[in-house]
Order: C-alpha cells, then structure tokens, then sequence
C-alpha cells in the first residue's frame, strides 16, 4: 500500500473515534418532542377529563403514541394507566379529583421511539371548593348541674360527610360568645360534646376552609338551664331588696355539703377592720368559717358562707344543712365583711346586709339602732335568715322595711314557732328570742347557757 493510501486509512479511523467527517447529529437522528398536560377544576371526589398533548419540536402533533400516566402517593410516582395519542397527538382520560391537594400530582411520560425523543410532564389537578354547613344541635332545656350533649354536623351542600377539627363556642347567660373547645368530625361528618353549662347558654361553631370545602359557620343554639328546685313565689305587692346582689357560686358536691375551718389568711384580711376589730370579745381562733350549700328563691342550688363562734359553728352548719334538706330556701348568704365597714353599726354594715336580705352569722357591732350596746353576733353565736322579709324592730323604726313585718310566708317569712324555719332551727340548739320583734334573729343556746352567751343589756330585740 502506497504511503498516500496508509495516510488515508489513518485519517479514516481518527475520523471515525472522533466523529469528524460525518453529518452533524448522525448519532441521534430522533425529533424532540413536547408532551403537555391540561383538566379543568373538579370537585373532590369527582372525576375530571385530563388531556394529553404531544407533538415535535416543529408542533407537528406525533400519533399512535404511547403515553404513560402515573400519579403521586406518598410522594412516590404509582403508574394509573397507559393512553394512545390520536392524529391530533390528543389523548384524554377521566381521572379521580382527590381532596389532598398531594394526592392530586399527575404526570404523563413519552418514552420515544426511532424518530421521536422522550418527554414527560407534570400538573397537579385543581380542586375546586364545594359549599359545606354546620349545624349544632341539642335539647332546648337542661335541669341544671346535669349533662347535656350537643351533636355537631358538617357536610357539603350536596350531602356528602365532612371529617375535620370544628370550633366550638359557648355563651353563658347574657355573656359574649368564648371558645370552649374544638371537637372533629369524623367520617360520618359527625362529632359530640358533652357539657354541664349551669346557667343559660347559647352554642355556635365554625369550621375552617379546607383544600376541598368552602368554611362554615353554625346557627345559635340556645339552651335554657332549669332549676332544679321550686321557685319560692311572694305574695303580689311585695317589695323587693333595696341591695341587689349577684348570685353566688353553684353548690359543690352533694346535699348541703358542709365545711367548717379555720379562718383562712385572705378571708380574715377582709374581715379585719371591718367586721371584726380591736376591741372584739373574740379573736381569729375562736372563729371558724361556714360554707354550706342552700337553696336560692329561684330553685337553684348555691353555695353561701358565714363565720360563727368555735362552738356555734357545727351546730349552724346542721341547722342550716337541716333548712337545706327540707328545701327552706335562703336568700344570700355573704360574710357581712362583703358590705364594708358601717358608721351606724360600728362594724360591718348591718343595713346594708338587711337592706339584701343577706343571712349573716359574726359581726362585731353594735345592736342596729342602739349605739354602743354591743350585738350578740360579737360573739359569733347568732344568726339573721332572709333578713329582707323577717324585719326588725329597732329603736329609731323597723328596717329593712314595714311591708313584711305583719306578714309571714310558709318557706321564707316566720311570725309563729311553729314555721318550720324556727321549728328546725330549734332542734339545733337555736332559740327564736325575740319572737317578732326580731324576726331574723336566731341565738344559739345548745351548749351554754343564755347568761353566758349573751350580754346582760341584751334580754330584748338585742338583733
């Protein structure tokens, strides 16, 4: 072979490894192409048509291909199905609308033949939100202290069950709306809630807006809370206290529930300079606190206190558990600290208490309407019950008003020993001594004698 003819042959071969000498793009003689994914918003749980577009790189449509479907779950591709471009490189395939928008990433994949290159595409199909409402319901009434259930509904416009995290909210008598607690629904779109609201309530919810539902806010419910005991009905004309008080809290436990303890720190920090004083013929440690439960004129159970004498104060706690038990009803029951220090009685208010038919044990005082006598509640051995309808007859008049002196009430208004309240009050050691002159007015004698326990100036309407 010729020198020329070897030389040829060399640049042949490095032609060859190199690729120079031979048309630009021999090595891949394929078309690229362009596969396109479009669907219209759908509602979940509904199905939407997705379209399937491919053509070349001149937008020539490429037909009879074999385009690959998968969708994403769990963040990994799961093939769905396989479709079959037309002579417009068009193929569609109905696919489920799901309500996580993660489950809703589609992708479609060319994987190319001899003249045409492979593509792929994703998208993710659009949810389009449907309506939803919430309702909350629940009886109209509850006797009070017991449970009510409220059922709470959350749906879509066309019926379909919603599972999700609903707000709750709860108003108390004439109180604002608060939220009270979230509850969720679930597959069935319902959920319950359990509550013992111990006063008139009004409900409402609201569910938030999700991927797949529009938001949704409940109506009122209203749940009117009834007394379990009977309303105490007075007579037509009767005036009502001059004072009016808020309503103490619910009773705590069962029956009257008595406590009696020592005088706490915070209590007595209230009481000093007002109903007890220096001077008083008692101190901290022969006081005790009373707290028991009674029941209001309304018919509900509520939770009074008072402070009597070491050896007084079991006794009016029976006495007063004894009144609760026969549904004698009383109509506040406030330390008398409550009303502030007054001038007239030089101690705690005395007129004021009266004036809110307060009942009321220890208040170092004077007798109302004799100054400088001191009272018999000095020694926290003395009791005044539904003080605005049992009046008193002091010195510059009778207080807190003459409407009810010449009248009694089988439940809250005493004229005779045998009412029930003075009957009862007796058998615990407690002596109606004015009769009616001081109708209020109860002293205990059960373990002392009356020389003892009272002062001597106090033989008459000593209040």
């Amino acid at each position: 072979m010729s020198l020329g003819s070897r030389l040829l042959v060399v640049l042949s071969s490095i032609a060859l490894l190199t690729g120079l000498g031979s048309p630009a793009g021999a090595a891949d003689e394929t078309t690229p192409t362009t596969v396109t994914i479009t669907a219209a918003p759908a509602y979940a749980d509904a199905t939407t048509t997705l379209v399937v577009d491919l053509v070349d790189q001149s937008g020539a449509p490429v037909a009879g291909a074999s385009v690959l479907l998968e969708r994403s779950s769990d963040g990994a591709w799961t093939p769905s199905g396989t479709v079959t471009t037309g002579a417009d490189g068009r193929a569609t395939s109905d696919v489920p609308v799901g309500r996580d928008p993660a489950d809703n990433a589609v992708r479609a994949t060319y994987a190319g033949d001899a003249v045409h290159s492979p593509s792929t595409a994703e998208t993710r199909l659009q949810i389009q939100r449907r309506s939803s409402t919430l309702a909350i319901s629940g009886p109209r009434s509850v006797v009070d202290e017991r449970q009510v259930t409220l059922t709470i509904r959350w749906r879509t416009g066309s019926g379909q069950p919603i599972a999700g995290a609903v707000r709750v909210y709860r108003a108390l008598g004439r109180g604002d709306f608060k939220p009270y607690r979230t509850v969720r629904t679930g597959a069935d779109g319902r959920a319950e809630l359990r509550s013992t609201p111990r006063s008139d309530s009004r409900w409402r919810a609201r569910a938030p807006q999700l991927a797949w539902v529009d938001a949704a806010r409940s109506s009122v419910r209203r749940i009117d809370n009834l007394a379990p005991g009977d309303r105490v009905t007075l007579p037509k004309g009767a005036p009502s206290p001059r004072i009016r008080l808020p309503r103490q809290p619910h009773a705590t436990g069962d029956g009257a529930h008595v406590v009696v303890r020592r005088i706490p720190d915070a209590v007595w920090r209230q009481m000093t300079g007002v109903t007890w004083h220096s001077g008083c013929p008692v101190g901290r440690t022969q006081l005790r606190l009373v707290r028991v439960n009674y029941w209001d004129y309304s018919g509900y159970r509520r939770r009074g206190e008072l402070v009597a004498n070491v050896d007084a104060a079991r006794a009016m706690g029976a006495a007063l558990a004894d009144l609760y038990d026969h549904e004698l009803p009383i109509r506040a029951m406030y330390r008398v600290d409550r009303f502030g220090w007054g001038s007239r009685s030089r101690g705690g208010d005395d007129y004021a208490s009266m004036k809110a038919g307060n009942t009321s044990a220890f208040n170092c005082r004077d007798v109302t309407g004799r100054p400088g006598v001191r009272s018999p509640h000095s020694y926290g051995r003395a009791i005044d019950i539904n003080t605005w309808e049992n009046p008193y007859r002091s010195a510059q008049g009778t207080v807190p008003n003459t409407w009810w002196q010449p009248r009694s009430h089988p439940l809250v208004a005493w004229r005779t020993t045998s009412h029930p309240v003075v009957e009862l009050m007796a058998r615990h050691g407690f002596r109606w001594t004015y009769g009616t002159g001081d109708t209020q007015h109860f002293d205990y004698v059960g373990s002392r004698s009356r020389a003892s326990a009272l002062p001597e100036e106090c033989e008459r309407f000593c209040d």
